[in-house]
């Protein structure tokens, strides 16, 4: 069992969960820096905690992270140890814009990228680049009213053209918007939005989608015209929804949850808005308002790949009364019977993966890449430092052979595989250390004690063969 040659083997990270530094190097604050751990995590991302500063007392995780801005250098290292092809990171549009409107960009944060960058090419890793993996400066926030606002659209585009420019020859493969999907679940960490008035958020979420959608076509234009080697892709949190039975009702159910993702998806790769979203946001009230010339930018400018993340599958039924949801992540789902779930509740489930492949390959007939998928757990530290994740080695082996049966017995077009947080970092959903996903362990806890050192788990040993054999070897344990 192997994959196809130049098949990009690596791992993701994203600049709020790792780079911590949030005061250095003239960046300027984000809505990831006030997210705190802990009860009120979960009232700031959704928007319902208009503060937009930090509280005394709160712990701040996005503050430190990991400190990879200090740490880069030894981080990059160790993937280039375990023969990544690709890392996949994102950018603090903060660091390089430090409220989001100005004109000239700040020449420290694009050094540190540049730098981090080399660095990668120094091991033979390809930059996999996240344009906005949840950053919006607060400035913008506090000014603009976040993504609803138009103007972002501008901003946006003026990072984009400094990006591209700059990282020209560095950086071939970007991604414009990271889970673009989650405005709809968690609208101040995926578009900066505040709910100020009940009556009108699901209004604002739309202007909000519409306006990254703008955006993302606008920045695969230029990427393009600045670097026709330049590949661009959209990015989808997803994961299929199945019927709880064979009720009609429960399959309708779980065709229109799936929509919801889909929509964002169907307007990057298709060029248009599908006919089930325009009569959703009619018959709803929502629907946003567009310029002229929107809808031929995105009609000319769709994306060269579709990249998701994946890490469940989901369950829904049309019955309220069953439609309670699990512990898992933000994404409500029923209890599946049949599949064992981790620590946190996100329930595992290889072989969707492959049925996810397929649903997204079928629906687009473009390239695909998973960008994430992996398993948060907690790992404990043996007498002699060792670290025996099997677990979590058993988890991504299992991914791993439904990406090939997607890919051989399919016929599905997939350019590579990241596993997420390939370095332990701050967990996105929870705020927490201890949920831990990396084959490299950072000491580090929940409420930033530590070292920050780094140690290798057995699953670094593991995934370094998995790279050398092209995934043929998956089973050896003996390191």
């Amino acid at each position: 069992m192997s994959f196809p040659e130049g098949f990009l083997w690596g791992g993701a990270t994203a600049a709020n969960q790792c780079e911590g530094a949030y005061n250095e190097g003239g960046r300027g604050l984000a809505n990831v820096d006030i997210t705190p751990h802990g009860k009120n995590r979960f009232p700031v991302m959704l928007g319902l905690d208009n503060t937009l500063e930090f509280y005394e007392g709160e712990y701040y995780p996005a503050k430190v992270g990991i400190d990879m801005y200090h740490h880069f250098k030894e981080d990059i290292a160790l993937f280039g140890e375990m023969g990544f092809k690709v890392y996949r990171m994102s950018i603090a549009w903060s660091r390089i814009f430090p409220n989001g409107d100005e004109e000239i960009p700040n020449e420290e944060g694009l050094k540190f990228y540049e730098d981090l960058f080399k660095e990668c090419h120094k091991y033979g890793i390809e930059p996999l680049v996240t344009i906005t993996h949840f950053d919006c400066p607060i400035h913008l926030i506090k000014k603009y009213g976040g993504w609803k606002n138009r103007k972002l659209v501008g901003f946006y585009e003026n990072l984009c053209r400094v990006l591209f420019t700059r990282y020209k020859g560095l950086v071939k493969y970007w991604l414009t918007f990271n889970e673009i999907n989650m405005i709809l679940h968690l609208p101040f960490m995926g578009a900066g939005l505040l709910i100020e008035n009940k009556e009108t958020e699901m209004k604002d979420k739309y202007q909000a989608i519409h306006h990254e959608l703008v955006a993302s076509a606008l920045a695969t234009k230029i990427a393009h015209e600045i670097d026709p080697n330049n590949m661009v892709g959209c990015m989808l949190a997803a994961g299929n929804t199945y019927p709880n039975t064979c009720n009609p009702k429960d399959v309708w159910k779980a065709l229109e949850k799936d929509r919801e993702g889909y929509f964002f998806i169907d307007v990057q790769a298709r060029g248009y808005y599908p006919n089930y979203a325009l009569k959703k946001m009619e018959r709803e009230d929502n629907m946003p308002v567009m310029e002229d010339e929107d809808l031929e930018l995105l009609k000319n400018n769709t994306v060269d790949f579709v990249s998701f993340s994946y890490y469940s599958s989901r369950l829904t039924s049309a019955d309220p009364e069953i439609n309670k949801t699990t512990a898992g992540n933000v994404f409500a789902s029923l209890k599946n019977p049949h599949l064992k779930a981790s620590e946190w509740g996100w329930q595992i489930d290889p072989l969707g993966l492959r049925i996810t492949l397929n649903s997204i390959y079928d629906r687009y007939q473009k390239p695909l890449f998973i960008v994430e998928n992996g398993l948060g757990a907690k790992d404990v530290i043996e007498d002699d430092g060792s670290i025996n994740d099997d677990y979590r080695i058993e988890y991504i082996r299992e991914h791993i052979k439904a990406m090939h049966d997607a890919i051989e017995i399919d016929g599905v077009e997939l350019l590579g595989y990241t596993t997420w947080g390939c370095i332990d970092l701050v967990s996105a959903s929870t705020g927490e250390m201890s949920k831990r996903y990396g084959f490299i362990y950072v000491d580090r806890d929940d409420e930033g004690n530590g070292t920050l050192k780094r140690s290798k788990k057995k699953s670094f040993h593991w995934y370094k063969r998995v790279i050398e054999t092209n995934g043929e070897d998956l089973d050896n344990l003996s390191f």
